[in-house]
C-alpha cells in the first residue's frame, strides 16, 4: 500500500525519471543524505534500489568524517485518489444428444480497489554537489571492505542518496478493496420440463488506513558509484546457481519446493520475499512484523529457516562440497569471481524471476510443480532459451507427461502467458516466440530451471 502511494507520487511529479519511489517503510531509515544504495540491475526486470545500513563516509579510506552540506526547501503539495476495477465472467454450456442432457455453468466476479494518498506539503532535502566533489575528491573507496568486494563480484552498482523527498506533517493513505462473486447453474434432463438452478454470491470489503509521521521518506535520487566497470548478467552464467540448488540435499530440496509452491499461490507473498532477500544480500536483518502479513511472515520464515538449517548442517564443509547460505560480504581471502554463488544469492534469483512473471503465468506455474511436470518444462524451455524452434517428440520419456491433455493445457497456458507458443502435431512438438516478447520467456526460463534444479 506504500508502495502504491509512493509510485504514483513518483509518476505525477517527476517526468525525468531522477526520483525513485520508496517501496517500504521500513527503510526510511536507511534513506539520510549520503546513505548507500544498491542498484541491482538483472536484464529481466526493472532495475532495483536496496538501501542499505552503510554510508559513504563508512566506504572511504580518508578521514575526517564527512559532515554533509544539506540545502532544504519546500517541494509541493500532494494528494490523490487513484482506483481501478476489473469485471470478468464465463459461460459454459454442455449439451450430450445420446443422453438428452443440457447443462449450462455460468460463473462471474468483480473486484474494485481505491487508493487515497493525504501526504500533505513535502519538502526537498539535498546534498549540496559542489561540496561533496570539493571534499571527496582526494578519497578513495576502501577496496579491502567486504561490502565492496561483494558488489565488485556480482557488478553492482552503489548509489549516494543525494536528494530526497520528506513529509514535513502527519499525512495518511487509505486503501479500499471490493470483491463480488457469483456462481449459477442450470439444466433440463431428457426433455422433462424440469431444471434445477443454483446461484451463489460472495462480498469481500477490505479498508485500510495507514497513518504516516512526519519526515518519512518517500522518494529519493542518487548518485551512482561503479564499482566494476566490465562485466555483463549473461543468460549463460546462471548455471551455477542452478547447480547450488541441486547440490541440496533431496529432502531440503523437496521443502523448498513445497514452500515456494505455496509461495506463488499468493502475488503479495512473492514480492515480501523478494524484498527480504534483497535486504538480506546486503547484510541487512528485515523486521518482518512491518513487512507483511501474518500467513506471508509464516511462509518467508519458514524459507528462511530451512536456508538457515541448510546452512548450519555444512558448516565445515568445503565449498566444493555443499553450498552456503553467506553471501560474498563473509569472501574468503583468495576467492575469485568463478566460485560458485551463495546459496542466498541463487534462491533471490530464481524469487526475482518468479515476481517478474504476470500474474496469471505464475498461478498455472504453480500447478505444474510435481517433479515430471517440471522435467518436461526444462526440456521445453532449454529450447526456449537457445531460440532453437526445434521439433521434439513426445515420444521422448522426459516429454511424455505432455501427452495427458490436462498436463499439456496447462502447459500451453503457462507458455502462453510468457509469450511464447506451443505447437502440437501428433507426437510432436515445436515452440515458437511471439512477436515482441520482452523478457517473458526468459524470465519463465529462469523460474523452471531454478524449480526443476529442487527436484
Amino acid at each position: 500500500m506504500f508502495a502504491s502511494a509512493t509510485e504514483n507520487f513518483v509518476k505525477n511529479v517527476d517526468s525525468d525519471g531522477n526520483l525513485i519511489p520508496v517501496s517500504s517503510l521500513n527503510n526510511c531509515g536507511k534513506l539520510n543524505p549520503l546513505s548507500l544504495v544498491l542498484k541491482q540491475s538483472l536484464f529481466f526486470r526493472k532495475t532495483k534500489y536496496t538501501p542499505t545500513k552503510f554510508t559513504l563516509d563508512d566506504v572511504l579510506t580518508k578521514n575526517p568524517p564527512l559532515n554533509p552540506a544539506v540545502k532544504e526547501c519546500d517541494f509541493v503539495g500532494y494528494g490523490g485518489t487513484f482506483g481501478d476495477s476489473q469485471d470478468a465472467s464465463v459461460d459454459v454450456e454442455t449439451k450430450l444428444a445420446a443422453y438428452a442432457v443440457d447443462l449450462n455453468f455460468n460463473m462471474g466476479a468483480k473486484h474494485a480497489s481505491t487508493l487515497k494518498s493525504s501526504l500533505g506539503k513535502l519538502k526537498k532535502e539535498e546534498v549540496d554537489v559542489k561540496w561533496l566533489q570539493n571534499i571527496s575528491k582526494d578519497k578513495l573507496l576502501d577496496m579491502s571492505l567486504s561490502l565492496i568486494q561483494d558488489a565488485r563480484k556480482n557488478s553492482s552498482v552503489f548509489g549516494v542518496v543525494m536528494e530526497r523527498i520528506v513529509t514535513s506533517e502527519p499525512c495518511s493513505i487509505r486503501e479500499k478493496k471490493h470483491q463480488a462473486g457469483n456462481v449459477g447453474a442450470g439444466g433440463n434432463v431428457t426433455g422433462v420440463p424440469v431444471s434445477v438452478k443454483g446461484k451463489v454470491e460472495v462480498h469481500g470489503v477490505k479498508d485500510v488506513f495507514l497513518e504516516i509521521p512526519k519526515n518519512t521518506v518517500i522518494a529519493y535520487s542518487i548518485e551512482e558509484i561503479k564499482v566494476k566497470l566490465d562485466g555483463h548478467f549473461e543468460l549463460e552464467k546462471l548455471s551455477g546457481h542452478f547447480q547450488v540448488l541441486s547440490s541440496l540435499p533431496t529432502a531440503k530440496r523437496s521443502s523448498l519446493l513445497q514452500l515456494l509452491k505455496t509461495t506463488m499461490e499468493d502475488r503479495e507473498a512473492v514480492s515480501v520475499l523478494e524484498n527480504v532477500l534483497d535486504q538480506m544480500l546486503v547484510g541487512e536483518t528485515p523486521d518482518m512484523d512491518d513487512l507483511m502479513e501474518e500467513t506471508e511472515k509464516q511462509i518467508v520464515q519458514a524459507i528462511l529457516e530451512l536456508l538457515h538449517k541448510s546452512d548450519e548442517s555444512n558448516e565445515g564443509q568445503t565449498d566444493d562440497e555443499s553450498p552456503s547460505l553467506l553471501c560474498s560480504t563473509n569472501l574468503i581471502e583468495g576467492q575469485t569471481d568463478d566460485e560458485s554463488p551463495s546459496l542466498l544469492c541463487s534462491i533471490n534469483l530464481i524469487v526475482s524471476a518468479m515476481n517478474e512473471m504476470t500474474d496469471e503465468g505464475l498461478s498455472v506455474l504453480g500447478s505444474c510443480c510435481s517433479p515430471p511436470v517440471l522435467q518436461a518444462l526444462q526440456i521445453l524451455v532449454h529450447h526456449v532459451a537457445a531460440w532453437s524452434g526445434e521439433t521434439l517428440s513426445l515420444r521422448d520419456a522426459g516429454l511424455a507427461v505432455l501427452t495427458e491433455e490436462e498436463v499439456f493445457g496447462r502447459t500451453e497456458s503457462l507458455f502462453g502467458h510468457s509469450e511464447v507458443t506451443l505447437k502440437r502435431e501428433e507426437d510432436t512438438l515445436r515452440t515458437e516466440m511471439k512477436d515482441q516478447p520482452g523478457y517473458l520467456p526468459l524470465v519463465m526460463s529462469i523460474t523452471v530451471k531454478g524449480l526443476a534444479s529442487l527436484v
